[in-house]
């Protein structure tokens, strides 16, 4: 009997409101069933956002070196576990053993670079053309952040999103692809194993059509990251970008779009 996993939200593991689970299944053999998944709805993703939204000015306030901490210590035991992500992601996505390593090294890589950025998050000064004035420029977080993630690299994707994302004092809330969700769950909770405070990072699971379109709809989060075969990251009308790589090539390969 495969294994049922829940949606992250505010610190806590539960269960879709309305108690519907969809089959990850292999894409080799699809007798095996890889976990069965929330199959989240509009409320779900409502009390994701709204957790975030809540956590946010604390994690704001937090210290951006105090931020990156904690991603290097999750870049620290993704890699201790890298041979069993590396599994699952090649059960669940469809890559061979060797890409899946490949990709779950990636993945710490990301983790490990923007958990440096944290001590490196300054502004600027800029010179002024009246005495006695003093200009500067300072980094501010964008707010709650929703991150809906592709299929085909299952845990590059959400690390080059989530990382930036939550180092530079966003709250994030992540769905996942439902072809391949659980490398991703992984990262997740190994980020909230890191001590991460409730409700900072959220992870809620189901169709584009009932858990995704939320978080695009015009009253969800204004600021949102998402796959992409060309350029970065992409806003919705009327909100803005939290920094972080656009696409980026991956073993020669680069990301394709599926609907997630």
């Amino acid at each position: 009997m495969a294994e049922t996993y829940l949606n992250l939200i505010d610190g806590e593991w539960k269960a879709a409101r309305g108690g519907r689970t969809f089959p990850d299944v292999n894409p080799a053999d699809t007798r095996d069933v890889v976990g069965h998944l929330q199959a989240s709805e509009a409320e779900d993703v409502g009390e994701a956002v709204e957790a975030a939204a809540l956590a946010f000015p604390g994690w704001a306030k937090t210290p951006a070196p105090v931020r990156g901490k904690f991603l290097l210590k999750a870049a620290h035991a993704l890699e201790q576990r890298l041979d069993e992500v590396a599994d699952l992601l090649a059960r669940e996505e469809g890559k061979t053993i060797a890409e899946a390593r490949g990709e779950v090294t990636r993945a710490v890589r990301i983790l490990e670079y923007f958990g440096g950025e944290g001590p490196r998050l300054g502004g600027e000064t800029i010179p002024s053309e009246r005495e006695r004035v003093f200009m500067y420029t300072v980094r501010q977080p964008l707010g709650v952040v929703a991150l809906i993630t592709p299929w085909n690299f299952p845990i590059a994707i959400p690390a080059w999103k989530t990382a930036p994302a939550l180092v530079s004092g966003n709250t994030v809330v992540l769905k996942p692809a439902s072809q391949a969700p659980l490398t991703s769950l992984r990262l997740v909770e190994i980020l909230q194993g890191a001590g991460l405070p409730k409700g900072v990072l959220n992870y809620v699971t189901g169709s584009g059509s009932r858990a995704g379109s939320p978080l695009v709809a015009p009253e969800g989060p204004r600021h949102l990251l998402h796959g992409l075969r060309h350029g970065g990251p992409r806003d919705r009308p009327g909100g803005g970008q939290a920094s972080g790589p656009g696409p980026a090539r991956d073993g020669g390969q680069e990301p394709h779009d599926r609907p997630a």
